[in-house]
């Protein structure tokens, strides 16, 4: 499946900077996520580099026969009304697991958005893990690994530096993303 997928990336013009960390868990976000097509060129990213990432998606998704594939792409259903319980259930999920590493999409949503959910932010301070970060930019056609990222706790100083690895970093569709 790996070298599948990888072949299918150069197929397609796509190509990969950065490494996966080596480490047991970590948070994996993931943006600008403005299209349907970030779920498959991620998916076929995580093939491509060899790694096995769960993410979050809503409830609603999950139906027969796609539940299915979901779960097994490593899709966990999520109801997104209940977010501060979001966030303990991801933290729950870190304490119980040798190894997780969870991607989200931090705008949650492809719709456009005024600003950032910063449940992720919460989940990797309270579980003691880093954030990496990843940007699909559609104009260059890379996908673009960043160097772990430790929270310090101080959402408004570590914020910014978040935002600052994507601003350059463009989406397929770019009038869908919020203006730093």
């Amino acid at each position: 499946m790996q070298k599948l997928s990888q072949m299918l990336l150069h197929l397609f013009g796509w190509k990969i900077q950065g490494k996966l960390p080596l480490l047991n868990k970590y948070i994996l976000i993931v943006a600008p996520h403005t299209s349907n097509w970030d779920l498959l060129v991620g998916l076929t990213a995580q093939f491509a580099v060899g790694g096995r990432f769960h993410f979050l998606a809503k409830k609603q998704l999950f139906f027969f026969p796609l539940n299915l594939f979901l779960k097994a792409m490593g899709g966990i259903p999520v109801d997104r009304s209940k977010s501060q319980d979001l966030v303990e259930q991801a933290v729950q999920l870190f304490e119980q697991k040798e190894k997780f590493v969870l991607g989200i999409t931090p705008e949650g949503t492809r719709s456009p958005v005024k600003r950032w959910k910063t449940g992720f932010y919460h989940i990797a301070n309270k579980a003691k893990i880093p954030i990496v970060m990843v940007g699909f930019d559609y104009a260059k056609k890379e996908i673009i690994i960043n160097e772990p990222f430790w929270p310090t706790g101080d959402i408004n100083e570590d914020f910014p530096q978040v935002l600052d690895f994507y601003r350059s970093i463009q989406g397929r569709y770019p009038q869908k993303i919020p203006d730093f």
